[in-house]
């Protein structure tokens, strides 16, 4: 073990020695040199080589690796490690050039659920805001079985997961939201938003709301889903990230509704019943928990504004907008983290814009000031005020 233990004594004395500015310079000995880039590449890694020895693990059928001794634990740990590889967008793209990317994708199968939720993460991080990826995803049908086990997972994690590796998919992606919509992607969200699970809740209305504001014209499918309904008993949620995330997702479906000229009368008494009560739960709150609740008290005026004529209860009562909420929070990091070489350069600044102010300020006299050069009028004699008498007055 102790061979494996780079010598980080030693490479810290030889640093010292060389790059300290203090010794002469000097050519490298060949040995200087070989031992150094050995100490340099024993804490390198090729991370191409070893996303391909994770490519050939992750080929390897589940009962081999089983009978090998492989654990679950080990194949999520392995995927934990591929996820920090391809947070590179490069690293990503390559994934697939080197035959990761489908037994990436098989793992979404993998009889054991933590496998399967790691899986559907690593997916997520490969084609977050990467549309290169999520065309190569997309071509490899990486879809098929995110749609399954967001719809059919017996465990809500790997759903959850799923769920989430698809909002990424889809983004910004005009071909996966219209396969998203082909495979009854709404019809799941809304059984999504029926789970007892938080989690699960908020990232389907955060899709929901995604969707919504990229394409109006879903507003009348999700309104014959269902939806109003939902989302509306959905912002009166214990959980303040559900409600909001509700609130912003009836938003986007009564502009989307008001722009078409649609309406359910059912729905928006409903719609207002609950604002009311919402607004009038928030004006009984404490300073503290009403402060807290921005956001929401934000999108309740908003939607209230959208759904009536009149002012909202919270803007008549002063509660939208609190004393110095507007403010900019105050700087109290920035004298602790500045660069040294900012923080040096202000304070020169500063002493020199001290020393400048010192030359210029006038110096204060006790006493009177020095005499000023007489004048003497044409009869040769001064005055009695230039002599220094003063006024008699």
């Amino acid at each position: 073990m102790a061979k494996d233990t780079p010598n980080w004594e030693g490479l810290l004395k030889w640093s010292l020695a060389h790059a300290d500015g203090t010794a002469a310079q000097r050519h490298f000995s060949e040995e200087d040199r070989r031992w150094f880039m050995e100490a340099l590449q024993s804490q390198t890694v090729d991370v191409i080589k070893r996303m391909k020895e994770i490519t050939l693990v992750m080929q390897t059928p589940e009962q081999v690796l089983e009978a090998q001794g492989v654990t679950p634990a080990e194949i999520e740990d392995m995927l934990g490690e591929l996820q920090e590889h391809v947070e590179s967008i490069d690293m990503a793209n390559d994934l697939h050039s080197i035959g990761g990317l489908v037994p990436l994708l098989g793992y979404l199968k993998n009889s054991h659920a933590n496998i399967r939720a790691k899986a559907a993460d690593v997916v997520t991080t490969i084609v977050q805001n990467n549309p290169r990826s999520q065309q190569l995803v997309m071509e490899a049908n990486g879809l098929e079985p995110l749609m399954n086990n967001f719809t059919s997972d017996t465990d809500v994690a790997a759903r959850t997961k799923a769920l989430g590796a698809i909002s990424s998919l889809i983004r910004h992606n005009k071909p996966g939201i219209a396969a998203f919509r082909l495979a009854n992607g709404y019809g799941a969200l809304r059984d999504a938003l029926s789970s007892e699970d938080i989690r699960f809740q908020r990232k389907a209305l955060h899709l929901i709301q995604y969707l919504l504001h990229e394409n109006e014209a879903d507003c009348s499918t999700v309104t014959e889903l269902g939806f109003p309904r939902i989302m509306t008993h959905l912002a009166s949620s214990e959980d303040s990230g559900v409600r909001e995330a509700a609130l912003r997702g009836l938003m986007e479906l009564a502009h989307g509704r008001a722009d078409k000229g649609m309406s359910n009368i059912d729905d928006d008494k409903k719609l207002k019943k609950l604002l009311e009560e919402r607004m009038k739960d928030i004006s009984l709150l404490s300073a503290e928990d009403v402060s807290a609740a921005k956001e929401e008290r934000q999108l309740l005026d908003s939607l209230w504004s959208t759904c009536s004529d009149e002012a909202s209860s919270l803007r008549e009562s002063g509660l939208l907008s609190l004393p110095g909420e507007d403010a900019p929070p105050p700087d109290v990091a920035s004298k602790h983290f500045e660069p040294p070489l900012r923080a040096w350069a202000a304070d020169r600044h500063t002493v020199s814009s001290t020393t400048s102010s010192e030359k210029k300020e006038a110096p204060l006299l006790l006493g009177l000031g020095p005499p000023s050069t007489p004048h003497f009028p044409a009869n040769g004699a001064a005055s009695e005020n230039e002599r220094g008498g003063g006024s008699s007055s």
